[in-house]
């Protein structure tokens, strides 16, 4: 399309991914690439740039699949292990071409600079530590990444704040449970809709699958996707041949054309 824009979904896959370690669980066993999911992460590509939102502890292995010679910026959504685990393998984009710039909240860094004190301590001589700028971002407040305006959108995670984000006509949100209606109201006039749905029982934190069509219809996106998904939610040939129309399971690698213009 005109812009040339893509959204590759590197990871689909809950915090233990799938196959879970050790387990003779059905889809875990599958021989279906599209039953193997990574921890949940994405790749917007437009014509010279490269952002990635969250890079868990499957991050290597997820640029190994799907090169890239330059990284223009992360995006965190929140602090959790499955979503910045990966941070350390920043270090071959940061030897390339330097300081890396990420974005999240005051809150997120908080906790970055606890898990990972050597890259974020002034102080710390150790050589080959990447180095990175901090540039904070708070929810309904635009910030712009070279050609990308991207709009944060707040949602609830059992308590805990995440930020999902809208650029153009696709919004990308995770690990969301509740969301208000002032940010609903953000999320009008989508072409593409990606949410979490988690498997198919209640979820304290996530959304199940019957809640996540329930709130994709209330959004009313052209398309609706849903990522960071548990094994007992079933094979997904099984489980996306009974989705509603417009409504689909994404996979490792599926990759997406959006227009990033309003």
């Amino acid at each position: 399309m005109k812009d040339s824009t893509t959204l590759t979904f590197l990871g689909t896959g809950t915090s233990q991914g799938i196959p879970v370690i050790g387990s003779d669980h059905p889809v875990c066993l599958s021989a279906d690439i599209k039953d193997k999911r990574l921890r949940s992460s994405v790749l917007i590509k437009g014509i010279e740039t490269n952002i990635i939102i969250d890079c868990g502890p499957d991050f290597r292995q997820q640029l190994l699949t799907n090169p890239v010679k330059r990284l223009d910026a992360v995006l965190i959504t929140h602090e959790h292990a499955d979503h910045t685990m990966g941070l350390d393998d920043i270090r071959p984009f940061f030897f390339r071409q330097g300081d890396m710039q990420f974005y999240a909240t005051e809150k997120v860094f908080k906790a970055l600079s606890q898990r990972f004190d050597y890259i974020f301590d002034e102080n710390y001589q150790y050589p080959g530590v990447p180095e990175i700028t901090k540039n904070y971002i708070v929810k309904n407040v635009p910030f712009k990444v070279k050609e990308f305006q991207f709009l944060p959108i707040e949602v609830d995670h059992a308590g805990m704040q995440v930020l999902g984000f809208r650029v153009g006509r696709l919004a990308y949100i995770t690990d969301i449970k509740h969301i208000s209606e002032d940010q609903i109201a953000l999320l009008s006039n989508l072409d593409i809709l990606i949410i979490n749905a988690l498997r198919h029982e209640p979820h304290h934190s996530h959304l199940s699958l019957s809640e996540a069509i329930d709130l994709g219809k209330r959004i009313g996106a052209n398309r609706t996707y849903f990522t960071h998904i548990s094994h007992t939610m079933g094979f997904h040939n099984e489980v996306s041949a009974d989705l509603p129309e417009g409504f689909f399971l994404a996979y490792d690698n599926l990759k997406l054309e959006f227009d990033s213009n309003e």
